[in-house]
């Protein structure tokens, strides 16, 4: 019987010794244990060593007996399918024969041993576990049924997908109601246990807990009241989930829920008390939000308004009493990593600028350097959410409380009296408006208080209220909030500086050319802050150094400005090495500066192209490595040539013709290709943004390759990667006005893509645009072949332009549209005219200027409409239109 196994000794104390040393702090002891962990795995009964320490070794301490049981779950995960049968058997029987094991530690670690055999597949060739866990809960022996509830609970964690599957025989008919009749165990630790075993089961709406999902939701209101917080923890986790799940089960009693959660929500157990004001941000995602909550938002709003104040434990970890510390260095690990945005083309629209379809940067992130959620984000958001809800409904309990934080000496009561009015900005905007021109200023007061997290969250709060800033005469409000922010870039304390530059960048995007009289001020103050910052608010300085660029566009393009901002972006280029993360915001901001400053750029443009260009081909270098040998070579991380890429285009843009003579002693085009039919959806998106770009800076060096490239272009207008599809056919319509009429070849392989694409359900606004362009550009230079299609797309491609901003895109565009309808004026007046005549009139009119000779040829193909129907069919129309159409109509076209 292989359950006889018995251990050598002297492999045994070998074995004790490795564990002992591995418990040492020294790295370089650790580094040998690891060697030799390795080694050991070579042996198969190995495994054997390691439960037999864990399990019936109980002289040893605990600590080396739970750190056998570890390093046997690592191998269990990496190599369990290797593992001889006697062993995984003799393991499996250990397991289950110790999970009442009288030390909590021990029992905990053999439930982890339990539930990771088990997500490796085993619960199908374990078929005794879960009947003999089961069988443990009726145990009389606390430590078995204590055990045995841990290891299930796990398992529910890691397998709720297995659990209810026909795989097992549906387990849960029988799990489900056994784990419902511990939720009134005497201990505690058992109750716990139970209500997080069955709410792994909510969301997923299991149909086994469905069928019991009164008797469940009884069990936790009886629970209600229970001493002991974990309990308590647990039923306002599942009174959250059955609100998104079975809020039909909960509006019977939704009236006592939300007294229960109020208390909840202030319980002496944060951890009790998070888990509660979680219920608040999920009940305004609900359409009964309004109707259920609004007569308790007197009671609410304060209880909300109490949890963003700073705790004790907050401060503390955030050295809140450390006022300047910008001298010291940072810590790596608290550096989060950046991702990187790839290049979108998008068009710009009327009255302001391309709109962001995924605008999700202004979040409740006040305090990002605790980044794990607690009380005081969570009630934040949730009085974000339920401004958005209650918009100015909600300012009646508010502002009274507001007036007393603002001006609280207390620092830490103003403080949160600052954030509040931050979390409401978004929601109660209009209803804020009157009390503006007073908060404003006494905002801007705050900037200089002398508490560090005082001015950081004023920043934040400030941020929230730029539109309204910018919307007002720049004297009073505008120049007094920039003069004062940038003092707060240039803050000793760290966290404002962070709060400062981030602040900034929002109000750049906001105030866009209003900034362009304080440049000289504004850059004397960021290039001031290069010498200044540690690494983590260097990385935001970019951010905001791009932002600005992207905001003034070319104003930026003055000799004394260049002189400013570019010898210390330039000189960080040069420390960074090709593999450091920090290149990718520094290439960010560059691209922005490049596009910005234009001809400006042309000094430091030859190294910044070579490196871009030599970081692309590094990385496609290292993928070939990595693909032809895995075991020698690693992965590379390709956002280094994608934020390459895209600082190409960023040249290209700004550039336009002078990148010519770079791109000719390049292979570039070689690279791109390459690039183009990459498995990573974000290389090919950004390597087409920069096709495109090429094709307009220096057509000449793209044009040899057309025919390579454009079978790929055709491959990739697949609607499901949105941004992919958006770009590449972006790029598509800029080659077909270089090509002109030799792009016939390349037409059918893709324009019926396109024209699918253009009349497919909720495609997002940009990729609608971009196509409805490529197809007239298509039809401009190749009328004969596109326009026998024209029927297939002409109402959706009219719909979708109507608030693009005139511009040669837009020019070109109307007249392919209009020189296909002169080929095939049919097919226009068939689709159009019958069912819509007035969408197609209002495209055509709403042109603000076209040029003169496109003027003409819609003129043309307005008279041939009339003559067309008849004027007893055009007067039944005319009739129908709207008053300004009809002048317009007249006046531009004499119709």
């Amino acid at each position: 019987m292989e359950c006889q196994w018995k251990p050598d000794e002297q492999g045994l104390q070998q074995i004790l010794q490795l564990l002992k040393e591995s418990q040492s702090p020294d790295t370089s002891t650790q580094r040998s244990v690891q060697q030799k962990l390795e080694q050991l795995n070579q042996y198969p009964d190995f495994n054997n060593y390691l439960i037999f320490v864990l399990t019936k070794l109980k002289t040893e301490d605990e600590a080396t007996r739970s750190l056998s049981g570890l390093i046997l779950k690592n191998n269990v995960k990496a190599h369990y399918q290797n593992f001889p049968n006697g062993v995984s058997d003799f393991i499996k029987n250990e397991c289950l024969q110790n999970i009442g094991d009288s030390s909590p530690l021990i029992r905990a670690t053999v439930g982890i041993l339990i539930t990771t055999i088990a997500s490796k597949g085993e619960l199908q060739n374990w078929p005794e576990l879960l009947p003999k866990l089961c069988l443990q809960l009726d145990s009389e022996d606390y430590n078995t049924c204590e055990g045995a509830f841990g290891a299930l609970q796990k398992i529910c964690e890691d397998s709720a997908e297995i659990l209810d599957s026909d795989m097992l025989d549906r387990p849960l008919n029988v799990m489900i109601p056994k784990f419902l009749q511990f939720f009134k165990h005497s201990s505690p630790k058992i109750r716990s246990h139970a209500i997080a075993c069955v709410n792994q089961f909510i969301i997923s709406r299991t149909q086994a807990l469905m069928l019991h999902i009164d008797p469940f939701i009884e069990n936790l209101f009886a629970l209600a009241g229970d001493e002991e917080p974990e309990v308590r923890k647990n039923v306002c986790r599942a009174l959250v989930m059955l609100l998104e799940v079975r809020l039909d089960r909960l509006l019977p009693h939704m009236h006592n829920i939300i007294e229960y959660m109020l208390q909840r929500t202030q319980d002496q157990d944060e951890n009790v008390a998070l888990e509660a004001c979680e219920f608040w941000l999920t009940l305004a995602e609900q359409p009964v939000c309004k109707e259920v909550l609004c007569g308790h938002l007197p009671k609410l709003t304060p209880v909300l308004v109490n949890g963003m104040k700073y705790s004790e434990i907050d401060i503390i970890l955030l050295k809140g009493d450390v006022e300047e510390d910008e001298a010291i260095p940072d810590n790596e690990q608290d550096i989060r990593p950046r991702f990187h945005r790839s290049r979108t083309v998008a068009q710009q629209h009327e009255g302001g600028d391309s709109i962001e379809e995924d605008d999700d940067e202004d979040d409740l992130d006040d305090d990002e350097t605790i980044s794990d959620w607690n009380l005081r984000k969570c009630s934040a958001a949730a009085l974000d959410v339920l401004a958005n809800v209650f918009r100015d409904d909600l300012l009646l309990h508010i502002l009274p409380l507001l007036k007393e934080l603002l001006f609280h000496p207390e620092w830490l009561i103003k403080e949160s009296g600052i954030l509040v009015l931050g979390a409401i900005a978004e929601g109660c905007m209009q209803g804020m408006i009157p009390y503006l021109p007073e908060l404003i200023p006494h905002l801007v007061q705050c900037l200089s208080d002398k508490k560090a997290l005082v001015r950081s969250i004023t920043c934040w709060t400030l941020s929230r209220y730029t539109h309204w800033v910018v919307s007002q005469p720049p004297d009073i409000y505008l120049k007094p909030l920039m003069t004062e922010l940038l003092k707060r870039i240039l803050d000793s304390n760290k966290r404002v500086q962070e709060a400062a530059c981030s602040a900034f960048a929002t109000l750049e995007e906001e105030a866009c050319t209003e900034l362009v009289p304080y440049l000289a001020y504004i850059l004397d103050t960021l290039v001031f802050a290069f010498g200044k910052y540690q690494h983590k608010n260097l990385l935001i300085l970019y951010d905001a150094i791009g932002t600005l660029a992207d905001s003034v566009g070319h104003h930026l393009n003055k000799p004394e400005y260049i002189q400013m901002l570019m010898p210390p972006l330039i000189q960080k280029w040069n420390q960074l090495k090709d593999e450091d993360k920090d290149l990718f915001p520094l290439l960010e901001c560059l691209s922005s500066v490049a596009t910005a400053l234009q001809s400006g750029f042309l000094p430091y443009c030859e190294p910044v192209y070579q490196r871009c260009v030599n970081l692309v081909q590094k990385t496609l270098a290292q993928a070939v490595l990595h693909q032809t040998q895995p075991e020698f070579y690693e992965a590379p991380d390709k956002d280094f040539m994608i934020v390459a890429l895209d600082l190409l285009s960023g040249l290209a843009e700004g550039l336009g013709g002078n990148i010519e003579q770079l791109v000719a002693r390049s292979n570039i085009l070689t690279l791109m290709y390459q690039c183009m039919q990459d498995k990573m959806p974000e290389v090919r998106q950004s390597s087409f943004a920069l096709l495109g770009d090429l094709t307009k800076a220096c057509f000449q060096h793209v044009k040899p390759c057309i025919a390579n490239l454009m079978p790929i272009l055709g491959t990739n207008l697949n609607p499901e990667l949105i941004s992919v599809c958006n770009n590449a056919t972006w790029a598509i319509g800029e080659i077909s006005i270089q090509m002109g009429s030799e792009m016939q070849p390349y037409v059918p392989m893709v324009l019926q893509q396109l024209v699918e694409i253009i009349n497919r359900p909720n495609t997002p606004k940009t990729l609608l645009e971009n196509t409805a362009i490529t197809i007239g550009r298509l039809g401009y230079v190749c009328p004969q072949e596109v326009a026998p299609m024209l029927q297939q797309f002409i109402r959706p491609w009219c719909t979708s332009l109507r608030n693009i901003r005139d511009n040669e895109e837009k020019d070109s565009a109307f007249r392919g549209i209009c020189t296909m309808i002169t080929v095939n004026p049919g097919g226009v007046v068939a689709s159009t005219i019958e069912n819509d005549p007035l969408c197609f009139l209002y495209r055509f009119s709403s042109w603000m200027n076209p040029k003169d000779d496109l003027r003409e040829m819609f003129c043309k193909i307005l008279h041939g409409f009339k003559n067309q129907v008849g004027d007893e069919n055009w007067r039944h129309f005319s009739d129908q239109f709207p008053l300004p159409l009809k002048e317009r109509l007249a006046a531009f076209y004499g119709v």
